[in-house]
């Protein structure tokens, strides 16, 4: 849970005859995470992809490029079937023909379509300006011009300019035509004196007809075209019914064979021996084992070369111990690989330059036997893929992890704590069970309605905090700002006199969480801190790894022992001491007593030694400046910083109280006690006061016409959509903040490699 899944490194040896067949049982486990051969050994080189790898690629290319055309995707997939190489060659170009047929035709049609607009853009204000387009150019005499602006400057520039014998416009709409009759050796006229004025000029389509007609022929035309798009997307729709279950068993099982054409590349290789190593579940190795043996026999050697324990990553050399019995696949004898036998069935050793046993393979196998690390003698990869082992309820928070990085196999994984503590934070700012049960609603819709992981993990955490933001809600007695649950359940109910919780709007709660939210930042960080310790206890030793990490969690716990102890109680604030004893919470305890605040004091100056020495380790001489520094900002500052949690809970209890007051309105009785004007305190009684009148409320606290009625609905129902919103965004981003800036910044690092086994999870296709 704390751990992610331990691994193993396995290495799979054998003669090259049989590679394949190893391969293919390898890919059928989808167990293995292959690590790539680095070129250290001598005599060994990376191996080649199979001849067929090109083709291969190249189909798949042709495959998703069909696919991209038709527009496919998984949820047009039929069920699973088998495709074999015989379909695949066959089928493929009959399909690939038909598609592009009909994708070229689309295409041309699409062009032409485009032209119409376009020449249809440009001929529309010639009809508006209703004038025969062979009439608007061809003259010898005349100068035309067509320009969209203001005829009054165009005219006015017309008839200031030099070398114009006469003109005349017609316009329309904002579109001038303009006809000059320029004097003898003027040329151009028009551009000369257009060039000041403010005009786009259009150019006239060339076309004999009245620009009515001419439009209406090209509408024409385009329904036309229309009708034949229609009639192509509907053969193409057509054609991806039948063929799009085909088309995605058929890249499924091309995917298939280029993965495992190219893994040669990741394997050690000599002309007769292929060396593979990758990482594979400790539990999971004997199904390895026993399939290789099962399907390829003597011919390959499998073995365990080590089981990694957490600690030994964290030294950084990634080798870790074999529990098992003397003479298994992790004694220290382990012998050079000799399990690959030749076409007789007698054993023979794995050569590197296919013919006298090479050292170059022995030297890697030595290297191993000896019991060295596994730095001398594997491939690289040292430090093992992550497996997150989680509780299926907590697994939607991997996500708020791997948002920063996966966890390294040596660190503990947050995810439990985020688990634990983020829907917790979350449904205590909030707390509502009108609120939480949308928030529910919109978890398990998302949840449920997608396919993403991301997504499907990102409603399950949604569903959390709104199962907390319930449960609060219950506990504060309020549904969408009222107090139903309060009036029903407890007062009701159970015969209390409010709810067991308030958050404190008009009374000393407010206090209270204050208080609360110091004592969760506490709790958190010290966690956080003793997660710092555990990840580097065995990489820095006892000291050093207590010196940077648990120093800091005794300066925190024993300054803030001391700040709630009566030691100088005169110069703190009073609610300290209140809070938990009477007023709001009767939990008797009214701080702690000097002498325990004195401990406290030794605590937390024992805890800043420590810290100063810890800076000092990692920083030298400076660090204990660093240290003395930053004593304060660990000890006391990031404690305060889990107040947001209170003024986040008092924001959005004060937004759902104003968007209920703003609809119906409150009055104070004569007992000072404040009232909603809903249910049984729909008037103001005698002896009360309003306090202020609603949107569905007159002054004497009745209904009043549908119209107001409706617009008091309007605005409780955005209203309340908007603090919804806004709890997503405020206690959801405060809460995330406080997990990776304080609690993620104590201990972790991240950077684990994922764990991506070499095989396939058919959907589409069986074998």
């Amino acid at each position: 849970m704390l751990r992610p899944e331990r691994m193993s490194k396995v290495s799979v040896t054998g003669a090259k005859r049989v590679m394949d067949d190893a391969i293919e049982t390898i890919h059928g486990l989808n167990l293995v995470h292959v690590v790539d051969y680095d070129d250290r050994w001598e005599g060994f080189r990376p191996g080649d992809p199979a001849p067929e790898a090109e083709g291969i690629s190249e189909k798949l290319v042709t495959v998703r490029s069909i696919e991209s055309i038709l527009d496919i995707d998984e949820e047009d997939a039929g069920p699973s079937r088998i495709v074999t190489d015989e379909e695949i060659d066959a089928e493929i170009e009959e399909v690939r023909a038909r598609v592009n047929e009909l994708d070229d035709r689309r295409v041309e049609l699409r062009e032409e379509r485009r032209d119409i607009d376009d020449r249809l853009s440009s001929v529309r204000p010639f009809a508006t300006l209703g004038i025969d387009l062979d009439l608007l150019s061809g003259y010898d005499s005349l100068e035309t011009r067509v320009v969209e602006g203001r005829e009054a400057e165009i005219r006015d520039a017309l008839s200031a300019a030099d070398g114009i014998n006469s003109f005349e416009t017609f316009a329309e709409d904002g579109v001038v035509a303009v006809f000059a009759h320029p004097e003898s050796g003027h040329e151009d006229v028009l551009d000369d004196a257009l060039v000041g004025v403010e005009v786009t000029p259009l150019s006239v389509p060339e076309a004999e007809a009245s620009p009515e007609e001419y439009v209406a022929d090209l509408e024409h035309r385009r329904q036309q075209i229309d009708s034949k798009l229609a009639t192509i997307d509907g053969e193409i729709e057509e054609l991806k019914l039948d063929v799009a279950g085909f088309l995605l068993a058929v890249e499924e099982q091309l995917s298939i064979d280029v993965e495992k054409a190219e893994v040669p590349l990741s394997f050690a290789t000599t002309d007769r021996s292929f060396i593979a190593e990758g990482w594979v579940p400790t539990k999971r190795y004997d199904e390895l084992e026993t399939a290789l043996d099962a399907e390829v026999g003597e011919h390959v050697e499998c073995e365990e070369l080590e089981r990694v324990d957490y600690d030994d990553v964290a030294h950084g050399h990634g080798h870790g111990s074999h529990d098992d019995e003397p003479g298994d696949a992790g004694d220290a004898e382990r012998q050079p690989a000799t399990a690959a036998t030749d076409g007789d069935g007698q054993a023979a050793e794995v050569r590197s330059d296919g013919g006298e046993p090479s050292d170059a393979r022995q030297s890697p196998s030595k290297a191993r036997s000896d019991g060295g690390h596994a730095s001398a003698t594997s491939m690289h990869g040292d430090e093992p893929p992550v497996v997150q082992e989680n509780p299926k309820t907590a697994r939607p928070f991997q996500l708020l992890v791997e948002a920063i990085n996966r966890p390294r196999y040596f660190e503990l994984d947050p995810t439990i704590v985020l688990f634990l503590t983020f829907p917790v934070m979350f449904g205590l700012m909030i707390g509502d069970v009108g609120y939480g049960i949308l928030y529910m609603a919109m978890g398990y819709g998302l949840y449920r309605a997608v396919d993403s992981p991301a997504l499907k993990s990102l409603g399950g955490i949604a569903l959390w905090c709104g199962i907390f933001t319930t449960v609060f809600g219950v506990l504060y007695g309020e549904f969408l700002g009222f107090h139903v649950v309060s009036t029903v359940l407890w007062e009701g109910i159970v015969g209390l006199e409010h709810a067991p919780i308030e958050k404190g709007l008009d009374s000393a709660f407010a206090l209270f969480w204050l208080v609360v939210a110091l004592l969760i930042g506490l709790v958190h960080l010290t966690v956080g801190y003793v997660f710092g310790f555990v990840n580097e206890l065995e990489t820095d030793g006892l000291v050093p790894a207590a010196a940077s990490n648990l120093s800091w969690a005794f300066l925190a716990v024993g300054l803030w022992v001391w700040i709630f102890s009566t030691s100088y109680a005169s110069y703190k604030p009073e609610f300290l001491f209140t809070v938990f004893d009477g007023e709001p919470m009767a939990l008797g305890f009214g701080g702690f007593s000097p002498a325990v605040g004195t401990v406290g004091l030794v605590v937390a100056a024992a805890g800043l030694a420590g810290a100063v020495y810890g800076e000092y380790l990692h920083e030298g001489g400076v660090g204990i400046i660093i240290g003395v520094l930053e004593s304060l900002t660990n000890g006391l500052a990031h404690v305060i910083s889990y107040t947001r949690i209170t003024a986040v809970l008092l924001a959005k209890a004060g937004m759902a109280f104003v968007v209920n007051l703003l609809v119906v309105g409150a009055y104070e009785d004569e007992s000072g006690h404040f009232h909603f004007m809903t249910g049984s305190h729909a008037e103001v009684p005698e002896g009360g006061e309003l306090m202020f009148g609603g949107i569905v409320t007159t002054d004497a606290g009745l209904a009043v016409a549908a119209a107001t009625v409706l617009a008091g609905a309007l605005v409780f129902v955005v209203g309340h959509l908007v603090v919804l919103g806004l709890g997503i965004t405020s206690a959801g981003l405060q809460g995330v903040r406080l997990e990776y800036v304080e609690f993620f910044g104590k201990f972790y690092d991240g950077g684990g490699e994922n764990y991506e086994p070499f095989g396939t999870d058919r959907t589409h296709t069986t074998e």
